[in-house]
């Protein structure tokens, strides 16, 4: 990192814009947010504009949806056309094999490097765990966008033995940027395949310690149980800045890891997708100053997010103001919410005052623990008289029983209770259900031809992808490979010697 700023421009300096989730499409049939994705989109591609940047970076979910509808594609297509097409040249040459670093594609070159392309900004993306390839031909959003040339696809692994990063090589002037990326992968898989030694960074062969090194990654940061989240120790200590994707609270200022001496930035999403403390930190992007082995990472706050406000009331806490045994004691309660709802929209019209282009309606949140024999009021009726001054009337309140939770802990799985009401801030995964649905099952349905982990990731595809064809698809991929087994077993066509050599397949 360098304070001084008389480097920031010049021959020798890239500047990159660095943004990541995006999340193009999120609530984009909501009356209210439907255009908030695409309206701060375009605040981040005009900032790399009036910037002059070299290129843009992502760090995956560009897209909210595994298939994005006809509008947000459009959307898209439309905004990166209009702040990346142009005359100004690219300043920055590539010194890297492209036929490697851009291997699955049809056309693999840089899209500036087109000669039927007219590109002034180039955008390098990795893709997300929201946007990743599906389906049998392994294709994604962004290789759409790629096929069309506006946008660069890098960092895409198909391998489940073994992971290669090949960096793109890029020099301005007398400045040479190794850009390593990896798109996401499950968290569980690649945590294994790092301890396997599996992963490999692949570095330049002429003058190894004359790059600046930077690695684009989108997995868990924060530890979602023991081996579902990415150790930041797991990184390779050659690396320069690691810029995090896939956490949206935003930590943008680099930030040392002490042990591996690389820096982090964690960019943070631009937009709010889900009503929790971490959401609420104030959104920026980057602009990345590198000049040799110096680097300056500028903060640009984002002026078109629409704010977002929360709070937590534990009733307990207020034995004074509410005792259970008191028959009004829900109508003071409703009163008290209102107090708190009341302040935070005041403090969110005191932001807005300053800042014109901010949405009209804020996100509001109060999360209410009424543990102590309190009972919840009716929330349906308490959002009618906020309809039209906040931007998410339906949950602005959230009730629940933050002490009573931790005390119950009982093996048995009720799916009804686990899907209607998943802990606040935690996101319920099918794989994990699918996983504790055969830790509790009988012996007689037990899997024995597929793995519990394939399957849920097929039933994962299947539910939030929408690939149809998922579980089918691991199914005949494990007969395939069953049979070819046996094939090569030469066992006989006995059901028991068949089922006898299954179990060792």
């Amino acid at each position: 990192l360098d304070t001084s700023d008389g480097w920031l421009d010049g021959e020798d300096t890239f500047k990159i814009l660095v943004a990541t989730d995006i999340h193009l499409g999120y609530l984009e049939k909501d009356p209210v947010r439907g255009n908030d994705t695409f309206v701060t989109f375009n605040e981040i591609l005009d900032h790399a504009q009036k910037n002059e940047v070299d290129f843009v970076l992502l760090g995956g979910d560009l897209f909210h949806d595994n298939k994005p509808s006809r509008k947000t594609v459009h959307s898209c297509l439309e905004s990166l056309r209009k702040y990346c097409m142009g005359d100004r040249p690219v300043q920055f040459e590539i010194l890297s094999d492209q036929a490697v670093n851009f291997h699955y594609s049809k056309f693999p070159w840089v899209n500036y490097q087109d000669e039927n392309l007219n590109i002034s900004i180039p955008v390098f993306s990795i893709h997300g765990n929201h946007d990743d390839p599906t389906g049998a031909d392994a294709l994604c959003a962004l290789d759409i966008l790629s096929c069309a040339g506006l946008l660069n696809h890098f960092g895409r692994s198909t391998s489940v033995e073994k992971i290669d990063i090949s960096p793109i090589l890029l020099r301005k002037g007398r400045t040479k940027i190794a850009l390593y990326g990896l798109g996401a992968i499950p968290d569980e898989r690649l945590y294994r395949m790092f301890v396997n030694k599996q992963v490999t960074m692949l570095r330049p062969k002429e003058d190894e310690d004359s790059w600046f090194n930077l690695f684009v990654i989108h997995q868990n940061r924060s530890k979602h149980g023991a081996t579902n989240y990415i150790p930041e120790q797991f990184l390779d200590d050659f690396i320069n800045l690691v810029v995090w994707g896939h956490e949206h609270e935003c930590k943008i200022a680099p930030f040392q890891n002490e042990q591996q001496r690389f820096y982090i930035s964690q960019p943070g999403s631009s937009v709010v997708t889900s009503l929790s403390p971490g959401e609420a930190v104030k959104k920026h992007i980057g602009l990345l100053h590198v000049k040799g082995k110096k680097m300056k990472m500028e903060k640009i706050a984002l002026e078109t997010v629409r704010t977002f406000h929360i709070e937590d009331v534990v009733l307990a806490d207020h034995p004074d103001l509410f005792n259970p045994d008191n028959p009004n004691v829900t109508q003071a309660i409703q009163a008290f919410c209102m107090e708190k709802v009341e302040l935070m929209l005041d403090t969110a019209e005191r932001e807005r005052l300053g800042n014109p282009r901010q949405p009209e309606k804020p996100i509001i949140r109060l999360r209410v623990d009424y543990a102590g024999g309190f009972e919840p009021f009716s929330v349906h009726r308490f959002s009618q008289k906020y309809m039209h001054r906040v931007a998410n009337p339906k949950d602005i309140i959230h009730f629940f029983r933050h002490r009573e939770q931790k005390e119950k802990k009982g093996i048995d799985l009720n799916f009804g209770k686990l899907v209607s009401r998943p802990a606040e801030g935690m996101t319920l995964r099918v794989e994990d259900l699918v996983k504790q649905y055969f830790q509790t099952a009988e012996k007689k349905v037990q899997l024995s031809l597929l793995t519990e982990r394939g399957m849920g990731e097929a039933v994962q595809e299947f539910v939030d992808k929408e690939e149809k064809d998922a579980i089918e698809e691991l199914v005949k991929f494990q007969l395939e490979k069953t049979q070819r087994f046996l094939k090569e077993r030469r066992t006989d066509a006995e059901e028991e010697k068949i089922d006898e050599e299954v179990m060792f397949c």
